[in-house]
């Protein structure tokens, strides 16, 4: 029969034929091929709310069942075998937590302002004529304090005019062709405004800005952000971020890190088979990084100054997880190997506070005084009126923005 709908011919040609990778992969992963996807026979209609719920119950139960045969294999053949196989680091244990020994770290450290986390919040407004990148960061502690900062990033696709206007013209028509489309995430040079920056800036107002004994971050000591790309791209740059770390190994030393949304699926698989008031330490960063080494293509000096941060730098930062409750999921944290234990009970103590998240309360403070102060209903409500004040006021705003609903 002859394929006369869009569906039928798409299905017919996304059948592999010759073992294509990226096929493959789809079905390894959805249990399904990627033609019987496309083929709407195999779609329900929107109102068997009934059919959707029966599959859904099944594949989180099965998924659940699943999780818990790993969980028991990991536990047992893993975790309980840390630092007892030949060849693993050093670091590598599992401890239970005393809930007493919380309690007395949220007395007496977190509760009198000896613990301050700093956290960022950036927001892009990206317009034909000009794209705005917003950063701001706050650093928060218990005992009130707290402080604030901002910048701002214009980027306009020309900014020098010559006397040839149309020569001018024809230049910024190529380079708005070669970016991404008006109002979507994903141009490189905006995400290096919103991602790297901020990053950057988080830590180093963290070490300029805070007193306080214990430092929490949001994320890695060692961003990804701040050692590849641009900040990658001479030796003067890459410094500027190996220092800002080496401050945070080699001086400070008191610092505890926790991110959000890892990568590293695999670490957290293995949290997962964690019990309650445990935390295990795994490694050090420095395979991480002699992994991003051997894949970032660095050359030169850069790629000597990464080695030497790999070798005496990442080699004494720990990496860990950490479990508080029976309701919320384990959490990687990142400490110094002289200070890992003490790190893991703030991390701990922080996280009990809110049983169901398990997650640093300090860092979700920062993060809602930086949303509150900086978000994107504030400076939408500032870049708007700047642009009515030009008798625009919805030329340059995007379709979602003046949706009426």
């Amino acid at each position: 029969m002859k394929n006369n709908t869009l569906t039928d011919q798409l299905a017919v040609a996304a059948t592999p034929d010759s073992g294509e990778p990226e096929l493959e992969k789809f079905e390894q992963a959805y249990g399904e091929s990627f033609s019987r996807t496309l083929d709407l026979a195999t779609w329900s209609l929107g109102e068997n709310l009934d059919d959707m719920m029966l599959r859904l119950d099944k594949e989180i139960a099965n998924a659940v069942e699943q999780a818990q045969q790993d969980r028991e294999i990991i536990r047992k053949e893993i975790l309980l075998k840390l630092g007892s196989g030949v060849g693993s680091s050093k670091q590598a244990t599992l401890k239970r937590v005393d809930p007493q020994h919380l309690e007395q770290v949220m007395r007496g450290l977190l509760f009198n302002g000896g613990v301050e986390a700093c956290d960022g919040t950036s927001v892009v407004h990206d317009t034909i004529p000009l794209t705005i990148t917003q950063i701001g960061v706050c650093l928060v502690s218990y005992n009130g304090t707290q402080g604030s900062w901002i910048h701002r990033l214009f980027r306009r696709d020309l900014r020098e005019r010559s006397t040839d206007l149309v020569s001018d013209v024809l230049t910024l028509l190529d380079r708005r062709e070669k970016r991404e489309s008006v109002g979507q995430e994903g141009d490189q040079l905006s995400e290096l405004a919103k991602r790297g920056i901020m990053t950057y800036a988080e830590r180093a107002i963290l070490r300029e800005r805070s007193t306080a004994l214990w430092r929490m971050g949001h994320g890695s000591p060692a961003p990804y952000e701040i050692l590849t790309g641009l900040w990658a791209s001479k030796k003067e740059r890459i410094r500027v971020s190996i220092e800002l770390i080496d401050w945070y190994v080699n001086q400070l030393k008191r610092f505890v890190f926790v991110p959000s949304a890892p990568r590293r699926r695999e670490l957290l698989t293995l949290g997962d088979a964690l019990l309650p008031m445990e935390y295990t330490v795994i490694q050090t960063l420095e395979p991480d990084i002699t992994t991003m080494i051997d894949r970032g293509g660095y050359r030169g000096a850069v790629l000597d100054a990464m080695r030497e941060f790999a070798a005496d730098i990442a080699s004494k930062i720990v990496v860990g997880l950490f479990r508080v409750s029976r309701f919320a999921p384990a959490y990687i944290f990142y400490a110094h190997s002289d200070h890992v234990e003490m790190a893991a009970h703030i991390a701990m103590a922080d996280s009990f506070i809110q049983e169901h998240r398990g997650f640093p309360m300090l860092i979700d403070l920062a993060d809602t005084v930086c949303r509150t102060t900086f978000g994107v209903d504030s400076f939408m409500n500032s870049v708007q009126v700047a642009y009515a004040n030009r008798d625009e006021p919805f030329r340059y705003l995007g379709e979602r923005e003046t949706r009426s609903y």
